[in-house]
């Protein structure tokens, strides 16, 4: 088992920045890629970002790229999504999660372990 623990969270207006973090415990963190979603009211979970193991690679949904990085530190046990430059559709609950699998990183189903979530408001 893998325990996932956002935060960070919280409401900033337009065109600011935010910076999530989300703790694993449990197995070993290093063997697990990490991956950002999210899930705005009455819309379906989408993926947001996602790093390789090692961090030597680093996937990105079109509508983030150039504004969010993704980024772990395996000492810490940690990764974090910097959010820069925000919109009010990036508005939704932020979910990190790990996958063991060599799948792909867009798809919240290949996610074996996944976080509470924690709500980023962008006002207008």
């Amino acid at each position: 088992q893998v325990q996932l623990v956002e935060s960070g969270g919280g409401l900033v207006q337009a065109g600011g920045s935010l910076r999530l973090s989300c703790a694993a415990s449990g197995r070993t963190f290093s063997n697990y890629a990490m991956g950002w979603h999210r899930q705005a009211p009455g819309k379906e979970r989408e993926f947001v970002a996602g790093i390789t193991r090692s961090a030597d690679n680093t996937h990105y949904a079109d509508s983030v790229k150039g504004r969010f990085t993704i980024s772990r530190d395996n000492a810490k046990n940690t990764v974090y999504l910097q959010m820069n430059s925000l919109k009010p559709e990036d508005t939704a609950v932020y979910y990190c999660a790990a996958k063991y699998a060599y799948s792909s990183y867009y798809v919240p189903s290949a996610y074996d372990y996944w976080g509470q979530g924690t709500q980023v408001t962008v006002s207008s």
